[in-house]
């Protein structure tokens, strides 16, 4: 599987995305130059982010919104709190947040706290975009 998040006002803009997929269907708000690939679930991206910021366990975070489920693809929303935490916390936050999640069992994901801290960073980016933007976070799915 292949997931690409992006930024979108609603979801009947981020349903549109897969069948054009052009940047200025995004909003422009793609993380990196053309939106973040990458092989980590969004499940796991929120689990990053709300176990080692927010400390919550694993097995209470969120479950993800479908916006699309097509036989070639899906869209999926991931819930606000899982980018809104990362706009307000500083280096050390990141760090810790790393570690945290290298050490959390049974999960799935980068397990060296350096390559989560490098994708905490990469997110909190995007996070900051999205806000700009007033825009909510999606990620593509596709295999």
């Amino acid at each position: 599987m292949t997931y690409k998040y992006f930024g979108a006002p609603d979801g009947a803009t981020a349903a549109r995305v897969p069948i054009s997929m052009r940047p200025e269907e995004l909003g422009g708000d793609e993380l990196g130059m053309n939106g973040m690939f990458t092989k980590i679930k969004p499940e796991t991206m929120a689990a990053m982010v709300l176990t080692g910021i927010q400390g919550v366990p694993l097995h209470k975070v969120p479950p993800l919104e479908l916006v699309v489920l097509h036989p070639d693809y899906a869209v999926v929303k991931l819930p606000m709190t899982v980018v809104d935490p990362l706009r307000d916390i500083g280096e050390e936050a990141v760090g810790a947040a790393a570690f945290i999640w290298s050490t959390v069992p049974d999960r799935g994901g980068p397990r060296d706290a350096f390559n989560v801290y490098q994708l905490l960073h990469e997110w909190q980016d995007f996070s900051h975009r999205l806000h700009e933007a007033g825009h909510q976070p999606y990620c593509l799915v596709w295999p």
